[in-house]
């Protein structure tokens, strides 16, 4: 039965100490633990646990290190949120467009277009309560003014409504013989349908962690992702820097995949830079706990 006690902050921080922790100023401690909780930055200062049982600190272990941990994590989401808005406004885009084009404007309820109909129902369950909690103006503005209308408002009112999860399982359930699926792949550098959707799941998972402000530094990601062969745009020329298999729990292929779409979306992009000049700002934090290659930033890729 689990039987521990709530602690003041003092005592926290005596805890703390008697595990070997410093802490050049204290009441700067009291001030940070008075907003982060004691549980969300235990999981920066476990690496620094020589004795992961008894969490015994190695020599030198300092609090103020745990905080840069913290804010370059929190630094490093705003920035992946901010790349992947741009790979979600245009996946919906193309998605809207190509899909509305070819075979209609209410595509995404059509069943017989999907290969797995149980997950589409699925996900048109959550589409509807999507839409149904919507305070969006035009799609109140669309109910009312068809109200006889049975099916959802069309596409481009619609998707507008979704996230990017559900934009991802939208497209990946698409079946092959749909043409918009290998159109979109294409124009977004992945050469067919085969590659996409495996890109996409892997953004959308990061995405959630982003928005739920979850750690990103040093975690495991769950999931694999299909690298291209011969990539059709920029990519890593040098074979040792390509991530392998085993890599892909690190967030690293995961960023290059990010990049490679970015470069197509929005070329001249400013990624490379801000996330050099935040290693920059944080000189402590082990690149390798994020899977970083060597010279990372001299690949064509990161051009």
């Amino acid at each position: 039965m689990y039987n521990k006690s709530a602690f003041t902050k003092e005592q926290q921080i005596a805890r703390l100490k008697e595990r070997g922790l410093r802490f050049p100023n204290e009441a700067l401690a009291i001030k940070y633990l008075s907003h982060i909780s004691y549980y969300r930055l235990g999981e920066y200062w476990y690496v620094m646990q020589s004795d992961k049982e008894a969490h015994i600190f190695k020599p030198n272990s300092n609090f103020e290190d745990v905080v840069a941990l913290y804010n370059f994590d929190a630094e490093l989401r705003l920035l992946l949120f901010d790349v992947i808005e741009k790979i979600e406004i245009s996946l919906r885009t193309k998605l809207i467009y190509h899909l509305s084009l070819e075979i209609d404007p209410w595509w995404f309820q059509n069943s017989d277009l999907f290969v797995d109909t149980m997950a589409h129902a699925k996900t048109l369950a959550g589409l509807e309560e999507e839409i149904t909690r919507s305070k969006d103006p035009t799609i109140k503005k669309h109910f009312k003014k068809h109200k006889d209308d049975k099916r959802f408002p069309p596409s481009w009112k619609t998707l507008e409504q979704t996230s990017f999860g559900t934009l991802s399982k939208l497209y990946g359930n698409l079946k092959h013989t749909i043409e918009s699926k290998d159109v979109i792949a294409k124009e977004l550098g992945a050469v067919n349908h085969t590659y996409l959707p495996s890109w996409l799941q892997s953004i959308a998972q990061i995405r959630n962690f982003c928005a739920h402000h979850s750690r990103l530094w040093n975690r495991n990601l769950p999931g694999t992702v299909k690298l291209l062969s011969k990539p059709p745009n920029p990519w890593i020329v040098d074979k040792v820097n390509v991530p392998k298999q085993h890599e892909f729990i690190h967030l690293y292929v995961h960023m290059c995949l990010m990049k490679y779409l970015l470069n197509i979306i929005q070329p001249n992009n400013q990624f490379t830079a801000r996330l050099e000049a935040l290693f920059l700002k944080y000189p402590n934090v082990d690149p390798n706990a994020l899977g970083m290659k060597t010279n990372w930033q001299e690949e064509p890729l990161w051009h």
